[in-house]
């Protein structure tokens, strides 16, 4: 069911000051705002703002737009927001142990550090039996959902906001 270290919500006050996630990425972007603009939350506390992306393609402008978005709504919500981005189709080498289609360096080592703080990445059962694949494909930090477009849908139930490019 995913990776397996606990969250620690006090971290993501580091990605303001430290800028850990566009670094990661090979990012030059710069983090806008300071601390005091975060809507933070104790810890422990519910987020109030659940939001939820789709990532479907394999191009690497796409992932990286994507993840520029978790990146920077993390900065404006700090602990009060839950993200999950939706890996199927194209976009699921992402959360591959071995990627079907290229994926750059960056965008995985994005990916990861999002997960370190505290972002979802769900990985589709559909598409990994189109690919041949078994949830034992998908990298330890990814949570095996049986279909990404239900997934979506039951996001949304439960009050996320769907982003999808």
């Amino acid at each position: 069911m995913g990776d397996k270290r606990t969250f620690n919500p006090s971290r993501r006050r580091v990605i303001v000051a430290a800028g850990g996630v566009a670094a990661a990425m090979g990012s030059g972007a710069a983090f806008a705002g300071s601390a005091d603009s975060l809507d933070l939350t104790f810890p422990g506390q519910k987020a109030t703002h659940h939001i939820v992306y789709q990532l479907n393609q394999a191009d690497h402008g796409y992932q990286q737009h994507i993840l520029s978005s978790v990146q920077a709504l993390l900065r404006r919500y700090g602990n009060s927001i839950h993200i999950v981005v939706t890996c199927f189709a194209e976009g699921i080498s992402v959360v591959l142990k071995k990627p079907v289609r290229p994926v750059a360096r960056g965008i995985r080592a994005g990916v990861a550090s999002l997960h370190d703080y505290g972002v979802e990445f769900h990985g589709c059962g559909n598409t990994l039996r189109t690919l041949k694949l078994t949830k034992s494909a998908l990298l330890p930090l990814a949570t095996y959902v049986p279909m990404g477009a239900a997934d979506l849908m039951e996001l949304q139930h439960k009050g996320y906001a769907y982003i999808a490019w």
